[in-house]
């Protein structure tokens, strides 16, 4: 890997807009198709794309294709499934938001905490199952409350990976559909004649998927605008510099857009990590992948000190956190924006994208900044709720009369004075 000061790195933590406009316009087309033709829409770019033909009868999983995929999955792996489940579950569960409303000299204000009606999580296809990405993405949603919740996935050739079926029938999907990309957000945000809208639609996906939910928010809710994977791991001198390599390499292996970042104040443990790198390439299956991951998006910057080190990833905002340092949680309160921090030499990446609970469905390229950790409250709604007694209309109706008088809302003045003054009709 590369080694860069603060000073020149610029180049490496540079990100340009995923978003291209052939790509857009393709997507567009998509969305529009299946809100116009519905259920053949899906079926033909299903065809198309995925090579599953679809009909009424074979688009909804059923419920002896998730019986079947029971029989697929060795008992160790359901094991440790259901141990993942748990503790995402517990998790998410415990952070619910509660009602808020208080009531003071006879005003009563707050809100009060509803799930969304329906939810729409999008998985993955792949070569590979993405059973974390069904817990991750179902679990807070079921945490919340919603009543229904629909999966979505591509199945090739007309198969789900079994893990895939068996993870969301474990997490309590209520409806899975084998769909992807473009026309699965699609049907998601417009319903077709098998498929409901849903109210929030979440989940990872490529870059049609993204640009579908772009195209689709304010028709529905969404969690994010996600891109390619990232890590950016600040390290001392105490970290271990084949544990920092091992790291960077499980996001470089994602894909050739992933981004992986060193920060450190130790140039002996730059040296170190970068000879560590090159030796772990040279045996990784996805060697070819992260490769050209590191040569496009990938490096070590050279830092005068830790201040600077947690001032340098907070620009950056990345996806995932690692603070490999001898004491991170000093360092912790210097840090504002980043997807998920993971805390210690003990704490690898994907602890979190598996296992310990927190989601692994993350804001990326910068998007930290405004977006946040998928949670349980992107599947809820605050409402208002306000209650006034007689006395308190009467001791605020001069003030409140007065501001809509002076935006010109007399109407708005006289629903208080009809109260107060008793003027109805005048």
């Amino acid at each position: 890997m590369k080694i860069y000061t603060k000073e020149t790195c610029g180049e490496l933590f540079a990100r340009g807009s995923f978003e291209k406009a052939e790509i857009a316009e393709t997507v567009r087309a998509i969305v529009s198709d299946v809100r116009a033709r519905g259920d053949r829409a899906v079926f033909e770019l299903e065809e198309k794309f995925d090579l599953t033909s679809l009909t009424k009868d074979n688009f909804r999983v059923s419920r002896e294709e998730i019986e079947a995929a029971y029989g697929e999955v060795a008992p160790e792996l359901l094991a440790s499934l259901r141990r993942a489940i748990k503790n995402i579950y517990e998790y998410h569960s415990r952070n619910v938001r509660k009602d808020c409303v208080e009531e003071r000299n006879g005003r009563k204000t707050g809100y009060v905490v509803r799930p969304v009606g329906a939810a729409g999580i999008y998985v993955p296809g792949g070569t590979a199952p993405l059973s974390s990405s069904v817990c991750m993405g179902v679990l807070p949603a079921k945490a919340a409350g919603v009543g229904r919740i629909v999966m979505a996935t591509p199945a090739k050739n007309g198969k789900i990976h079994p893990l895939t079926l068996v993870a969301a029938q474990e997490c309590g999907v209520h409806e899975i559909y084998k769909m992807g990309g473009a026309q699965a957000i699609a049907a998601f945000a417009y319903g077709t004649e098998s498929v409901k809208k849903v109210d929030v639609i979440a989940g990872p996906g490529n870059i049609f998927v993204t640009l579908a939910k772009k195209e689709v928010y304010g028709q529905v809710g969404i969690d994010m605008l996600a891109g390619p994977s990232e890590i950016l791991i600040v390290a001392d001198g105490t970290a271990d510099p084949d544990c920092v390599a091992a790291d960077v390499l499980s996001q470089a292996e994602h894909d050739k857009l992933s981004r992986a970042v060193v920060v450190t104040d130790d140039a002996a443990l730059a040296e170190r990590v970068s000879e560590c790198v090159e030796a772990r390439l040279n045996r990784l299956p996805r060697a070819e992948i992260a490769r050209e991951s590191l040569e496009r998006n990938g490096g070590i910057v050279l830092v005068k000190d830790m201040e600077e080190a947690c001032a340098l990833a907070d620009e950056f905002a990345p996806e995932h956190l690692e603070l490999n340092t001898e004491n991170p949680e000093a360092l912790l309160p210097r840090i504002h924006n980043a997807g998920a921090v993971f805390m210690g030499a003990y704490t690898p990446e994907p602890v979190g994208d598996y296992f310990a609970g927190p989601d692994h469905i993350l804001p990326t390229g910068g998007s930290a900044k405004f977006f946040q950790v998928l949670n349980e409250n992107i599947f809820t709604r605050k409402m208002s709720v306000i209650s006034y007694s007689e006395r308190a209309l009467e001791e605020d109706a001069a003030d409140i009369v007065r501001l809509a008088e002076s935006e010109g809302l007399d109407a708005h003045a006289r629903a208080v004075l009809a109260r107060t003054q008793r003027e109805v009709g005048k």
